[in-house]
């Protein structure tokens, strides 16, 4: 079973994140992780923390030379923050020298030090207090800040190295900010253009009017929203289930990519777009068996699958990959802490405050997001690829999934391009027959 968790505060010493289940034979190096914490990091609308802080994972175990070994990898995060919430985060206990230096302070005007009671509307603060017993918001903004993300896109990087392998990869990109959305035939930036703008967006003139909308909000001591869209290519029919509820590949993909701080809604494909259509506008014509233009086999021949004439269903039907690239879309409300805070109330009076708490925060976040949906999705495909085909080395699950490819073809077609002549075998340790 493939699953990982993270641990680690806002401003505590470190973020750690442990995933089990890798197989071993992966290649994976700390420089392949920066990458995409460097790319979380990026972003026009991005607070001052991200000028402070420059990620970069620690492999502590689970690798040795370079590749996996499958067994436990633990990743480690440090925040440089960390030197100026030492008192404030402390593990050990207070002694009563300690917590009257605090009061002190707080006393004295130093907003770190003060306990934070005046709860931020659209933000864990009151809802998490209330269900943890806290009377002390930090308690709750340290684990619920987005802060958390990082050590997710580490561990999203970690399965990026496994699923290339295989042939699968996943990117994103900012399709809209404030109701300024990307149109498809001014989309002409290639993927590496994209990376290097400002806003990871394709079209250079939505990008301008997104990031005039991200200056008016700055000015006015607001945030603002968008939505980002992650594709993933490569992905296998098969993966899922339509047979429970929580096995299809659809609502797993929805909840993770929900799962990220301030993603308020997910769409797959046309999405919601398909309600105001008739069905023959919907529903993907399928073109039978054919070349895949965009996909190579190992000896780089041309791979032959099912395709289909659209891809409006996202590469889900079902509840299981159908061969198309997955496409979902995450929407991102506008972050909930306000440089000019909304009208509250305070935790322990519970009376109104004109007021809620401020902390340093971005104007936007939808070009980070979108990495963070990449991570989710490549840790989720990393869970039904394992599932579904096994392995406990890299070899074993690729020979596993190459088998099935094989299948998945019929005999009247003959053998797709490339492939070895060995009498077909089962799968090692996965498989749904």
């Amino acid at each position: 079973m493939f699953r990982f968790l993270t641990a680690g505060e806002s401003h505590g010493q470190a973020l750690g994140v442990t995933l089990e289940g890798m197989p071993a034979g992966v290649p994976l190096t700390a420089e392949a992780i920066a990458a995409d914490l460097a790319r979380r990091q990026r972003g026009y609308g991005r607070g001052a923390r991200m000028t402070l802080e420059q990620d970069r994972a620690e492999i502590l175990a689970g690798v040795r030379h370079g590749r996996t070994l499958g067994s436990p990898i633990l990743l480690l995060i440090r925040n440089r923050d960390w030197d100026n919430w030492t008192r404030v985060m402390a593990i050990e206990p207070l002694t009563d020298e300690a917590a009257a230096e605090l009061t002190a302070l707080a006393e004295a005007g130093n907003k770190r030090t003060a306990p934070v009671t005046r709860v931020r509307p659209g933000h864990a603060d009151l809802a998490g207090a209330l269900k943890y017993g806290f009377d002390d918001v930090r308690d709750v903004l340290e684990r619920a800040s987005a802060r958390e993300t990082a050590a997710r896109v580490a561990a999203g990087a970690v399965c990026r190295a496994f699923l290339r392998e295989l042939g699968i990869e996943a990117w994103s990109f900012t399709a809209e900010v404030g109701g300024v959305t990307v149109d498809p035939e001014r989309a002409t930036r290639t993927r590496e253009e994209t990376e290097a703008s400002p806003l990871r967006c394709p079209d250079p003139e939505a990008e301008a009017r997104m990031v005039t909308w991200i200056d008016e909000a700055r000015q006015a001591g607001d945030t603002v929203g968008g939505v980002f869209e992650v594709v993933a290519t490569g992905v296998p029919v098969g993966l899922g289930s339509y047979v429970h509820w929580d096995r299809r590949l659809d609502g797993a993909l929805a909840g993770a990519v929900c799962s990220i701080q301030s993603v308020k809604g997910v769409e797959f494909g046309l999405g919601f777009e398909q309600t105001r259509r008739f069905g023959s506008q919907v529903h993907d014509v399928i073109a039978g068996l054919g070349e895949d233009p965009t996909l190579r086999g190992p000896d780089g021949s041309p791979v032959r699958r099912w395709l289909h004439r659209t891809n409006r269903a996202g590469g889900l039907t079902g509840g299981v990959s159908n061969g198309e690239p997955i496409v979902v879309r995450g929407a991102v409300k506008p972050i909930s802490t306000l440089a000019r805070p909304l009208p509250s109330a305070d935790l322990r009076s519970g009376q109104p405050v004109e007021t809620a708490h401020y902390e340093r925060s971005d104007i936007s976040v939808v070009p980070a997001a979108g990495v963070i949906g990449e991570a989710m999705v490549l840790l989720v495909l990393t869970r039904f690829v394992l599932e579904k085909f096994g392995g406990d080395s890299l070899r074993e699950t690729a020979d596993n999934l190459a088998r099935y490819g094989e299948r998945t073809i019929p005999a009247a077609a003959g053998p797709s391009p490339g492939a070895g002549s060995e009498p077909e075998a089962e799968a090692g340790s996965g498989g749904d027959d």
